[in-house]
């Protein structure tokens, strides 16, 4: 136990205050989400070997990181702003850009924590089925004046996917209020025909559009922190590149960006991975009577718990006091019956099974 706690009780009661560092209470953490796959081993050789370089130079700043986020995406680098962890980025959205910005709920809390009271609009999706209608969604923007409307695809906590044409109706309807269109993408690269669903090879129609994508979830890089904002809007990347230091991004993740195009399919490889646990964790969990469970389009799965079961928080403490494992349940999030929801990060296949192990014997 560290000296923060000296039971396990005491230790769930930190973490459950904590953001970040978990790895360093010994705990199988299937509430953060991570790629386990990537980066591989000749990543982390090459940063050791350039350590000295890496912390005693400053890093390079804005425009040379956007070239090689550029590279890697192939878009034009004026599109592009990098920023330390897609939160950075979205503090400025939110919390500076926007008069008022607009978001589904449930989603990323961030967007809404970010903005000053008063200034967000939350917009409730369709219960039960957690479906983003689209025109209700853009009537509403323009009814309350929003300026910026975020959607989040796939959607976090739901797992959920937005249609590529419903995103691009979308961006059509909030066009003539002057509304910018904020598609998250950054649990796009774990869905199915990434391609097919994704707006970053299309941004250049959208001038009211832009995509933010956090590089940690997918990478495997939450320590390194990077994100970036694509949009074919001089303007308004002007706007957010205003919003940020010279040397936000560290010598660590520039050397990484400099080297991931060596490693494309690696990643492509490590996303199939993540892709075939996810996909056999949900087949696990759909087998457990009573519990309904959405199909997921990210690296974590959506559930509601059987209506017998105990409740999200309840079920939640329980796995980490026996079994050291711990979830997400949905307390804090905007929508009804939140305390019989749980969001469950796949791991591994091992860790997987573990986890619908241990949930059957805590979840009555």
């Amino acid at each position: 136990m560290g000296s923060k706690y000296k039971t396990q009780e005491e230790k769930y009661e930190y973490i459950t205050k904590q953001h970040g560092g978990y790895y360093r209470h010994d705990f199988t953490d299937h509430a953060y989400l991570y790629n386990l796959y990537f980066p591989p081993k000749d990543v982390f050789t090459h940063l050791q070997e350039n350590i000295h370089n890496l912390v005693l130079n400053y890093p390079m700043a804005q425009d040379a990181l956007a070239e090689l986020i550029g590279d890697l995406i192939d878009q034009p680098t004026e599109r592009i702003v990098v920023g330390n962890g897609a939160a950075e980025i979205i503090k400025i959205l939110s919390g500076s850009l926007a008069k008022k910005i607009i978001v589904p709920v449930p989603s990323f809390n961030e967007y809404a924590n970010a903005a000053p009271e008063g200034k967000a609009v939350e917009f409730p999706l369709e219960f039960p089925s957690f479906q983003l209608d689209v025109d209700k969604f853009a009537a509403e923007a323009i009814k309350v004046g929003a300026d910026m409307a975020v959607v989040v695809t796939p959607n976090n906590p739901t797992s959920l996917v937005v249609p590529k044409a419903d995103l691009i109706r979308l961006a059509e309807k909030l066009k003539p209020s002057n509304c910018m269109l904020i598609v998250d993408e950054s649990f796009l690269d774990f869905a199915d025909k990434k391609e097919q669903i994704s707006l970053e090879q299309d941004i250049d129609k959208y001038p009211n559009m832009a995509i933010l994508k956090s590089m940690s979830k997918a990478y495997g890089i939450c320590g390194l922190r990077i994100g970036y904002l694509l949009t074919a809007n001089a303007d308004f990347a002007q706007a957010v590149r205003n919003g940020i230091h010279i040397w936000n991004i560290n010598g660590f993740a520039e050397e990484f960006l400099r080297i991931l195009p060596k490693y494309k399919q690696e990643f492509e490889d490590s996303c199939e991975i993540v892709k075939a646990d996810r996909d056999a964790f949900y087949k696990q969990l759909c087998a457990i009577e009573g519990m309904t469970v959405f199909k997921p389009d990210a690296n974590y799965i959506y559930c509601r718990l059987p209506d017998a079961a105990l409740s999200g928080p309840e079920v939640t403490k329980r796995l980490f006091i026996k079994y050291n494992i711990y979830i997400k349940d949905s307390v804090g999030k905007t929508q009804p019956d939140a305390d019989r929801y749980i969001r469950i990060a796949s791991r591994t296949q091992k860790e997987n099974n573990a986890l619908v192990d241990a949930l059957l014997d805590v979840m009555y």
